[in-house]
């Protein structure tokens, strides 16, 4: 939240963690939110972008993607098989299998996408950015948001 309010976003944080969001009231709206038990608190809503950092729960991800907006983007990043040699998360079932992130993110036009090893702290990891493409946007613009001649 800091890096993206640091740069002139408005931002909303979600967490459960109430000591989690009274740090982050400082740099925008938060909202406290047990998302894995309790019904999707952002219905109906959408955003510009959407950012997933260090979390996995993939009943989640139709309602995450549902939230990016018509040329909105998604960034999200958390760890993947491999990441129990290094640590926690090491449990199947927080970690992505080997091109997950990609699967999920069918229906989104992906800009980057990096899977592997990342240094300091050690970690196997996946990360994506993608964007929502308007349904009125022409295959010519589209080369130009994404940046490809």
């Amino acid at each position: 939240m800091q890096f993206l309010a640091g740069l002139g976003f408005k931002v909303l944080g979600v967490d459960r963690n109430a000591e989690a969001l009274r740090t982050a009231s400082q740099w925008g709206k938060t909202l406290q939110a047990d998302i894995e038990n309790a019904a999707w608190p952002l219905e109906g809503r959408s955003f510009k972008g959407v950012v997933v950092t260090n979390y996995l729960w993939r009943d989640l991800f139709p309602q995450i993607l549902n939230s990016v907006a018509e040329g909105g983007v998604l960034i999200y990043e958390t760890f993947s098989q491999g990441n129990q040699a290094f640590g926690k998360p090491s449990r199947p079932e927080f970690l992505l299998q080997s091109g997950e992130l990609l699967q999920h993110c069918k229906g989104l036009q992906i800009v980057a996408f990096e899977e592997g090893f990342v240094p300091a702290p050690d970690r196997c990891i996946q990360r994506v950015v993608a964007i929502r493409v308007p349904s009125s946007l022409e295959p010519a613009a589209l080369s130009r948001i994404v940046g490809y001649p």
